[in-house]
C-alpha cells in the first residue's frame, strides 16, 4: 500500500478533521501515513484551541478533534507541527502533545518517497 502524505495548510479545524480520518483509515488498512501542519493551521494543536464544531460532532456520537489526534497517534498516524507555524503562533514544542514530532516542509518532503500519495487539504 502506497504511503498517504498529507499537508493541512490552514487553520480550519474541519480539513485537519478530515485528514484525521483518512489518515486513520489508512494506517488500520495497515498503511503508513503522515499529516504536517504547516504555518497557520499549527494554530489548531495549540492547547487552548476548541474547534468550533466538537460540540456538534459529539451530539452525533462522533469524536472531538482532540480525540481524533489521540486516535490516529494510536494507530501510528505521524503527525508533524511546522517550525515556523509554531514560532507564528507562540506555541513551543512543550506545548503540543508528546506524540506530536516539529518538522519542516523540506524534512517532510524529504521524507516523501515517489511512490506516495500527496495530498494537500
Amino acid at each position: 500500500m502506497r504511503e498517504l502524505r498529507i499537508i493541512v495548510a490552514t487553520a480550519d479545524a474541519e480539513r485537519l478533521r478530515g485528514a484525521l480520518v483518512l489518515a486513520s483509515a489508512q494506517a488500520a488498512l495497515g498503511g503508513r501515513a503522515s499529516i504536517f501542519l504547516q504555518l497557520d493551521a499549527v494554530a489548531l494543536l495549540a492547547p487552548t484551541f476548541e474547534a468550533p464544531r466538537d460540540a456538534a460532532h459529539g451530539e452525533a456520537g462522533l469524536p472531538t478533534l482532540r480525540q481524533l489526534i489521540a486516535e490516529a497517534s494510536g494507530l501510528g498516524v505521524a503527525l508533524l507541527a511546522c517550525q515556523s507555524g509554531m514560532a507564528l503562533h507562540g506555541i513551543g514544542a512543550q506545548d503540543l502533545p508528546d506524540d506530536i514530532a516539529v518538522s519542516g516542509p523540506i524534512a517532510f518532503l524529504q521524507e516523501t518517497s515517489e511512490e506516495a500519495r500527496l495530498i494537500f487539504a
